[in-house]
C-alpha cells in the first residue's frame, strides 16, 4: 500500500500511515493565538494582578515602567514577529534583526532594573515575591536575549570575515 504524498523533504521519504492536515496553516495558527489569548486573559483576571506583588510599579502605573513596557510592545513586538519571518524564510537580515531586538530587550531590562535600584528597590511585598517574581521571572529577559545576541554576533562576524576573504581574493 503506497502512502499519500507529503510536503516533507526528501520527497521520496516513505511515511506509512501519513495523513495530511485537514486544517490550513492559517486556521491552526489562528486557533492557537485565540486560545493563547483566552488562557492569558483568564489567568490575568483570576490572578488579581499577582505580578504586582513582585513589583508594585505595575499597579501604580509608574511612568518609567509603563514607558519601557510600551516601547517593548510597540517596537520590539513587531520586530520580533519580523525576525520570526526572517528566520523561517532564510532572509539575509535575520541575524542583524535578532541582534537589534535582543539589544533593545537588554536595554529595556537594564532600564527596568536600574530605575528600581535608583528608587530604593522596595517594590515587592515580600522576599518571596521579590526573588520569585521580580528576580526569577525577569531573569529570562536577560539570559535568553544575551544568548541570542552572542550567537548572532558570532554569525555576523563570521559572515563579514568570509566576505572580506572573498574580496581580497578578487583583487
Amino acid at each position: 500500500m503506497e502512502g499519500q504524498p507529503h510536503p516533507y523533504a526528501p520527497r521520496d521519504l516513505k511515511l506509512p500511515g501519513y495523513v495530511p492536515n485537514f486544517l490550513t496553516q492559517s486556521t491552526i495558527v489562528g486557533v492557537y493565538l485565540l486560545t493563547s489569548l483566552l488562557v492569558v486573559s483568564l489567568i490575568w483576571i483570576l490572578s488579581g494582578k499577582e505580578y504586582s506583588k513582585g513589583d508594585s510599579r505595575y499597579a501604580a502605573r509608574d511612568a518609567a515602567t509603563v514607558t519601557v513596557e510600551g516601547l517593548t510592545a510597540v517596537l520590539e513586538g513587531p520586530a520580533s514577529l519580523l525576525a520570526v519571518y526572517a528566520i523561517a524564510s532564510g532572509k539575509s537580515y535575520s541575524y542583524i534583526l535578532q541582534f537589534a531586538v535582543c539589544l533593545g530587550q537588554l536595554y529595556g531590562t537594564a532600564v527596568y532594573f536600574l530605575t528600581a535600584y535608583l528608587e530604593g528597590d522596595h517594590f515587592a511585598t515580600s522576599p518571596y515575591h521579590y526573588y520569585v517574581y521580580y528576580i526569577g521571572a525577569n531573569a529570562s529577559w536577560v539570559v535568553i536575549p544575551s544568548l541570542i545576541a552572542m550567537r548572532c554576533w558570532k554569525k555576523i562576524c563570521s559572515a563579514v570575515q568570509v566576505h572580506g576573504q572573498k574580496r581580497s581574493k578578487t583583487r
